[in-house]
């Protein structure tokens, strides 16, 4: 295993690049070859987090407040996930002098999954009537989904990356820590 690697994995980057392929050190910021799309497990596992945030940081909307909180869920997703392009690119213009719409496009992909991860969450708001659950439990439901898709995204970046079982369940564990503490802060302010 690469140096470096078990940091990577256990918070949810499956080969220790950062998205869009760029490396630790002297070769951010230059062109790599061609490469098969892969998921960025980082993105998906921030994105998650993110989402977790949301649902623990918000409070009742008003007269239709799981619309409310589906609608906050996915333009926040869309708004990290067009602050990390933004971020990327403006980071990128020092080495890439004449930006292109296929660097563009390749970089909005590549931070994609972090507006992805805010889907699952909205999803279980919408479907949580048909569970019979009232606006409190599907706040908790949401706040699930978000905790188990961020563990879910770390343990497969570091099935991935081809760590140990031992490895894979730490990175679950830490993960799974982190979306307990925004539990236990939603239970603090609710």
């Amino acid at each position: 295993m690469r140096s470096g690697t078990a940091g990577a994995i256990l918070w949810g980057m499956a080969d220790g690049t950062h998205p869009g392929g760029r490396t630790d050190g002297s070769g951010r910021g230059i062109p790599q070859p061609h490469r098969e799309p892969q998921t960025d497990y980082g993105g998906a596992v921030y994105g998650s987090l993110q989402a977790a945030s949301v649902v623990a940081g918000t409070a009742a909307f008003g007269p239709f407040p799981r619309l409310g909180l589906v609608l906050l869920l996915l333009i926040t997703g869309l708004v990290f996930w067009v602050a990390h392009v933004y971020a990327r690119l403006v980071g990128d213009l020092a080495s890439y002098r004449d930006l292109t719409w296929q660097r563009i496009r390749h970089v909005a992909g590549d931070e994609w999954p972090i507006a992805q991860a805010a889907v699952g969450p909205a999803v279980a708001v919408v479907i949580s009537p048909l569970l019979g659950l009232g606006v409190a439990a599907t706040a908790w439901f949401a706040l699930s989904v978000a905790v188990a898709e961020q563990v879910g995204w770390a343990c497969f970046a570091a099935i991935r990356a081809g760590a140990s079982h031992r490895l894979v369940v730490l990175s679950a564990l830490v993960n799974l820590v982190l979306g307990l503490v925004i539990v236990v802060l939603k239970a603090k302010l609710h």
